[in-house]
């Protein structure tokens, strides 16, 4: 029987790079299947992961229509197995209804992955909805480490070095490495924006790697390495 599967973690625990090696794994075994994906670090149409495998893919808009898209494929004659759709937590609710739709009437494999909550803490509408539905919801079993070497649960986002909890939901960007400036995302903005993986005591207190090394807690990012 077909299956919607939820694969979730927080930012830079692998779950592009897993996206992409399911559809090969898949793939090498004659499956034919379609990709997607939306606000990929890499732009439009790209599932890109930060080892450095890219893949063109289908950009899910906030009207795209997966129920459509796939019966006007199948109607057309093209096979399609499975569905790979990466950033899911992007997709609205009614996206991930369409895709239940898909599994459960045409018997079509659906492998999801996202972030399950934003840099607010709060679940993202697409990420709700597969929790909802979701055949299965797996977390990925590679671990994002905070600063302080625990297990990261939270993805924060900082504005010129410091943490904010208010702001647009999607801004695009990546995962700075914690000895590293931020990167300006846009280059006509006003502020550099970045992100940075917390455990859920940090970010609750706001204690990003750069401050803690301001304050002295911890003279290295992973004071065990």
């Amino acid at each position: 029987m077909a299956e919607l599967i939820f694969r979730t973690g927080t930012m830079d625990a692998g779950k592009s790079t897993l996206a992409l090696q399911t559809n090969h794994n898949h793939a090498t075994r004659g499956r034919r299947g379609r990709l997607f994906t939306s606000h990929d670090r890499a732009g439009t149409a790209m599932v890109s992961s930060r080892l450095g495998l890219v893949a063109e893919a289908e950009e899910v808009a906030p009207d795209f229509d997966f129920w459509r898209y796939t019966v006007d494929a199948l109607t057309r004659g093209a096979r399609i197995d499975y569905l790979i759709c990466d950033e899911a937590q992007f997709y609205t609710s009614e996206q991930i209804d369409q895709l239940a739709k898909v599994v459960d009437e045409l018997q079509i494999d659906v492998f999801c992955f996202g972030i399950l909550t934003d840099f607010r803490t709060r679940l993202f509408p697409g990420s709700a909805r597969l929790v909802e539905l979701a055949d299965r919801t797996e977390v990925l079993q590679v671990e994002a480490l905070c600063w302080c070497g625990k297990r990261a649960t939270h993805n924060a986002r900082t504005e010129d070095g410091v943490m904010v909890t208010e702001g647009e939901v999607i801004v695009v960007g990546d995962v700075d490495p914690a000895d590293h400036p931020p990167a300006r995302i846009d280059e006509m903005a006003e502020v550099d924006v970045a992100y940075e993986v917390l455990c859920r005591q940090h970010h609750r207190r706001g204690m990003t790697a750069a401050r803690a090394r301001a304050v002295s807690l911890s003279p290295e990012p992973l004071p065990f390495v």
